[in-house]
């Protein structure tokens, strides 16, 4: 498959400089710039998931009348982090 480019920036010498002073050994700047933009790309589709998630279960809730509290969703939650834990430490 061909590779394609971002579009070229326009930015401030002070934070070119400052970006190249964070990078790792032997890590370039375009490296850097494609990390970061996945980085971005993945938490912003995370994010629209969570959100569809979200309005799916708002959306049901209201459908249905059957709410829970956030009291018992945090109690559902930390019984299952438990468990979870506990399973760790038997392996």
């Amino acid at each position: 498959m061909k590779t394609a480019t971002f579009p070229s920036i326009r930015i401030e010498p002070e934070f070119r400089q400052r970006a190249e002073k964070v990078l790792g050994k032997e890590e370039t700047l375009s490296a850097f710039i494609e990390t970061a933009v996945a980085e971005a790309v993945e938490r912003r589709t995370v994010q629209k998931e969570f959100i569809a998630r979200g309005l799916t279960s708002l959306a049901q809730a209201e459908r249905t009348g059957s709410y829970h509290t956030a009291a018992d969703v945090h109690k559902e939650a930390a019984a299952r982090i438990a468990a979870a834990r506990g399973k760790k430490g038997k392996g």
